[in-house]
């Protein structure tokens, strides 16, 4: 049985972290409200931008004058995997949910004989996947330094990636990132980015008969496609800090509760502690005053 002393410490240690964890659940209560919404004002434009880009994409088919960034480079020997997670932890599964999903894709591509690199945003996931991947990594986005997201931020993201293409490092690229559903659900996705695939929902179908483009339906794409890589890269990265911030909460509110529960599991430790050792010093006084 621990002593009365150390019982004591636990129960004064679990107390202050108990303080932190409900801290840090109140700033990253305050700190979702804003990431939510920003997240979920990025959503029509980017679903609004893909209807008219299928549009156009449908419209362009598979011509020799389609864009390189629409039409590939004719092969899919080398994959770009973007991995998109926080730069802090404390956050339950989220960085892990997004690594395991990446995991799954490159073990796939590599089972299948094809090469794979990585491009890590977030220092998180790219100390996950160093342990087993190290050798497929190839570059790092560091955004520890970001204050508030800004388009510009996906647009340096965007750029480097748009650089490894026309360099001709990569076939394919993929974004793996978490959409925010809600506080407790965050599901990881994977959205290929280049080629670019667009889903066509219908509403837009005949829009190549029903509108004339100027300049040309290649000549908008070649323009639009670059500004496609990083809409998506900025949208990823608003459902990551959605994502990220509601983690959080859900993870430091199991965590005070845990403690809360911990405390009183000490206390109830530590008042039979105490009791068993008033009980002997009781009985060693009456024993004592027995034999004068």
């Amino acid at each position: 049985m621990a002593n009365l002393k150390d019982l004591k410490n636990r129960i004064a240690s679990v107390k202050s972290t108990r303080k932190i964890t409900k801290a840090m659940q109140m700033v990253a209560a305050a700190k979702l409200r804003r990431a939510q919404e920003a997240a979920e004002m990025a959503r029509p434009y980017a679903e609004r931008f893909n209807a008219v880009m299928a549009g156009l994409a449908a419209s362009v088919g598979g011509s020799d004058s389609a864009p390189k960034l629409l039409s590939g480079t004719g092969s899919d020997d080398v994959h770009l995997l973007v991995v998109m997670t926080s730069e802090r932890g404390l956050c339950g599964g989220f960085n892990t949910n997004i690594v395991k999903k990446a995991k799954v894709k490159a073990q796939e591509l590599l089972a299948a004989g094809k090469t794979v690199k990585i491009l890590t945003v977030g220092k998180k996931g790219r100390d996950q996947l160093k342990r087993d991947y190290s050798n497929h990594l190839v570059g790092h986005v560091d955004m520890s330094d970001v204050k508030r997201l800004g388009y510009a931020d996906a647009q340096g993201v965007a750029k480097d990636i748009l650089g490894r293409f026309d360099a001709g490092e990569f076939d394919v690229a993929t974004l793996f990132y978490a959409e925010f559903v809600n506080v407790v659900s965050q599901v990881p996705q994977a959205q290929q980015i280049i080629p670019a695939k667009f889903e066509d929902k219908g509403e837009d179908e005949g829009a190549s008969t029903l509108f004339d483009y100027e300049p040309s339906e290649e000549a908008i794409l070649a323009d639009l496609l670059p500004r496609g890589v990083a809409t998506a890269i900025f949208s990823g990265l608003l459902e990551n800090a959605a994502s990220e911030q509601g983690a959080r909460m859900s993870a430091m509110d199991n965590a005070t509760r845990n403690a809360g529960e911990m405390i009183e599991n000490l206390t109830i430790e530590y008042n039979r502690s105490r009791q068993a050792v008033i009980t002997n010093e009781l009985i060693e006084i009456i024993s004592g005053a027995e034999a004068l």
